[in-house]
């Protein structure tokens, strides 16, 4: 494929089929999604339908086998368009030195027979025949199913060219121009640069997908495991889940496992971006692709096949290459209609030439651009045939078409470096457009590892008492508050009180964004934030202002009630992450408006707000009450994007433009959202912020640069100039035009690979982290 018009052409074809329901092309991986009913048609007539409009067709391999064919289809074609470039350009600079003879420097060394007209034709025609007939073959077939594409273009310009010159050199008297308008030089060197264009592309389009390859070849391809008491050396895809294998140092782990015996430093940069090398003990995951640096270990295999972290994020790639943004869509739409609306306007451009332009504006002293070769007394038709094959010639759809999917799979690919991985097109152009970020904060802004830092009873209660009470309660609780007020019991010594082993708990409920409540040997326990003591009626007393004074600290209070009556509180404290208030910062260099989102009080979310420096703050609210307010700010006219790890704020993730997922680390095929930040860091939010910009700017550049050239190019090529400068555009500089411009759009989107996102940069100064942060909900 080579242009938006062939995309249209395959998608129209395919999607004629009886029982095929969806089909998308991308220009930029080669790829076709078909959904299909397998009952009403096959692969096989899909491919057979792809493969009768000229193309190749094969159903997608996975892994390593994938990679192997693609790069087999790509050397064959880069030598057959090699083998052919052989043929035409020494016959086509034979061809142009004849033609031009008369203008040569040392015209003695040009021998008169070299520009005769039969002379020309003998080696015009092996060139229009040979390198050029799969331009004819093509545009045949394309037009069976009512597909034009570029073939069609190219079809008709060399043909045109050279039928014409066939006519003059046989039949002089037939009124097309005489011997003066041969056009032989015009054939043969406009194939010779179509073909230099098609494999300066062929060498060029397999690099979009480096990315991709990148990552395949990080798939070991034989693994070492224990069999029958033995180790044996296997295939990689035939390890099986259970099985333990074996890793030495310098080589890398062919699958996702638990290691089992042994320790290393096993470095993961590859897959998540992070720079120094992982500890890994005994229990601990690892994953395959990545390289073991130091010890030999043992590992039960966990994951297999396409379960692997490694297959799944691949995929993940793969299928956001594969989809299309709204912005690609517009452009494909334009393109697509392209082809058929330039041979309109070459058509026009003829017959305005042929019976009007010629006889008013026509000079015997023109010449061709760039050239001191006059067009003498060519004729009429001659002269109106070269400027619309010079209209045909110069227009490029390709560069329209692949202005967007270029940039997006080089951009999808610079994220996966960086361990950011887009679910699709649409989330990058989506994330470019972000005008606020709204974070939770357990888990999100701060590490989700409370602590307990100050117990405050009330009158005829303990600490010890109390903190045993409340741990109680929490005994099997998943909730980051529950699991940090039994860790603080067990640390004070208060294990049985913490384990509930001698207490008779009954009737345990959740009260989200509000707490807990149970009986505890017969007393009625409430455990959490303010709003449940209120609507339960407990006076709180003194305990409200020490609550206050707490709270303006940036802790999180929970309440404890026995029977009704304030028996205390206890406060837990979250250490912001690292990197949480430089992250912000960018942002706030970016122009994004930071949000946070919480269930805990005011005070509380204010103060982590401020050792943020969070521009708003939206406390006390429920979990299921977040989407809502993602929501509200859309209908302000907002594009939010939500960052959360997914585990209570999936509604709002899905709410918002954008949905971020941070932390997750390789377990990516279950996560929510619409980025997945595989490592826990914030500063990857700005990472992915700054890709989607980058990639968007280069899809802006070069819509922009494909879009431009052709409103400039096509009316120079028709001759609007030409009243004034005397001088007309030749097919083949035409054809250098339009090759430069496909590889300035490809080369341009190649620029995406030195993109550094601004927190990745070595002189990225980061300040020190802020020691205490409150915990999302307020409650347990």
């Amino acid at each position: 494929m080579s242009c938006a018009s062939c995309v249209a052409g395959i998608e129209t074809a395919v999607g004629g089929l009886p029982g095929v329901a969806s089909v998308t092309v991308n220009l930029a991986t080669g790829t076709a999604l078909v959904g299909y009913r397998p009952g009403v048609t096959t692969p096989a007539q899909i491919k057979h339908t792809i493969r009768d409009l000229g193309y190749e067709a094969a159903e997608k391999l996975e892994g390593v086998a994938a990679l192997d064919r693609e790069r087999e289809a790509r050397q064959r074609e880069i030598r057959r368009q090699a083998a052919w470039m052989l043929v035409a350009w020494p016959l086509a600079l034979i061809v142009m030195v004849g033609t031009f003879q008369e203008i040569w420097v040392f015209p003695t060394f040009v021998p008169a027979w070299m520009g005769h007209r039969y002379f020309l034709f003998a080696l015009t025609t092996p060139i229009v025949l040979g390198p050029g007939l799969q331009f004819f073959v093509n545009s045949f077939r394309g037009l069976r199913h009512g597909v034009t594409d570029m073939n069609l273009l190219y079809a008709t310009g060399i043909g045109a060219a050279y039928l014409i010159a066939v006519i003059n050199t046989f039949w002089p008297a037939a009124g097309f121009g005489g011997p003066e308008a041969t056009f032989y030089e015009a054939a043969a060197l406009l194939t010779a640069f179509i073909i230099l264009g098609r494999y300066l592309e062929a060498l060029t389009r397999g690099r979009a997908s480096e990315a991709i390859r990148k990552l395949m070849r990080l798939q070991p391809k034989t693994a070492r495991v224990w069999r029958a008491g033995a180790e044996v050396e296997v295939p990689a895809d035939e390890v099986e889940v259970g099985e333990l294998v074996t890793v030495r140092p310098g080589e890398q782990v062919p699958v996702d496992g638990i290691l089992m015996q042994g320790y290393s430093a096993v470095d993961q940069s590859m897959l998540t971006g992070e720079s120094m090398p992982v500890d890994k003990r005994v229990g601990d995951q690892v994953i395959g692709g990545t390289l073991n640096k130091t010890g030999a270990f043992q590992f039960e295999a966990t994951k297999v096949g396409r379960d692997t972290a490694l297959a799944q994020i691949i995929k993940l790639v793969e299928d956001a290459q594969a989809s299309k943004a709204p912005i690609q869509k517009l452009a494909d739409l334009v393109a697509g209609r392209f082809i058929f609306w330039v041979h309109v306007l070459s058509l026009a451009v003829f017959l305005f030439w042929f019976f009007l332009g010629y006889a008013r504006f026509f000079d015997p002293a023109t010449r061709l651009m760039l050239t001191p070769y006059g067009l003498g007394e060519i004729g009429v038709f001659g002269f109106a045939m070269l400027i619309s094959v010079a209209v045909l010639v110069i227009s490029c759809p390709c560069a329209v078409g692949m202005a967007t999917p270029s940039a997006m799979m080089a951009g999808t690919g610079k994220a996966a470096e960086h361990g950011i991985l887009f679910k699709s097109a649409d989330a990058i152009e989506s994330s470019s457009k972000l005008t606020t970020l709204v974070f939770d904060k357990t888990g999100t802004l701060t590490r989700g590892e409370p602590s307990v830092t100050d117990i405050r009873p009330a009158p005829a209660w303990t600490e010890s008492d109390l903190l045993a009470l409340a741990a109680t309660v929490e005994t099997n609780s998943e909730h980051p508050l529950g699991e940090a007020i039994v860790r603080g019991a067990r640390d004070r010594g208060l294990s049985g009180a913490a384990s509930g082993a001698t207490a008779d708990i009954a009737g345990f409920a959740a009260l989200p964004g509000l707490g807990v409540e149970a009986q505890v040997n017969g007393r009625g326990i409430l455990l959490g934030n303010r709003r449940l003591m209120q609507e339960r009626r407990v006076s709180l007393g003194p305990l409200e202002r020490e609550a206050e004074a707490l709270e303006l600290d940036g802790k999180t209070v929970m309440f404890i009630a026995s029977d009704g009556l304030a028996a205390g509180l206890i406060a837990v404290a979250d250490t912001l992450k690292e990197h949480s208030a430089d992250a912000v910062r960018i942002l706030h260099q970016l122009g994004l408006e930071t949000v946070m989102i919480t269930g805990d009080n005011r005070r509380t979310a204010e103060a982590i707000g401020r050792q943020v420096g969070l521009d708003r703050v939206l406390a006390e609210v429920l979990p299921e009450d977040k989407a809502r307010e993602v929501q509200a700010l859309q209908e302000r006219g907002r594009r939010v994007a939500m960052v959360g790890d997914g585990i209570n704020d999936a509604p709002a993730l899905a709410q918002a433009d954008v949905g971020m997922a941070i932390g997750t680390g390789t377990d990516v095929a279950k996560e929510t959202g619409h980025v997945i930040l595989i490592k826990d860091d914030l500063r990857d939010v700005v990472s992915a912020i700054e890709v989607a910009r980058a990639t968007m700017g280069k899809v802006r550049q070069n819509l922009f640069w494909a879009f431009i050239y052709n409103t400039i190019t096509i009316p120079f090529a028709a001759g609007l100039l030409y009243p004034w400068s005397r001088q007309v555009v030749s097919p083949e500089l035409a054809a250098f035009l339009m090759a430069i411009s496909s590889l300035t759009v490809t080369m341009n989107t190649t620029l995406l690979k030195r993109f550094v996102p601004s927190p990745r940069k070595p002189d990225r100064v980061v300040k020190p982290p802020q020691t205490l942060a409150p915990v999302a909900g307020g409650a347990p």
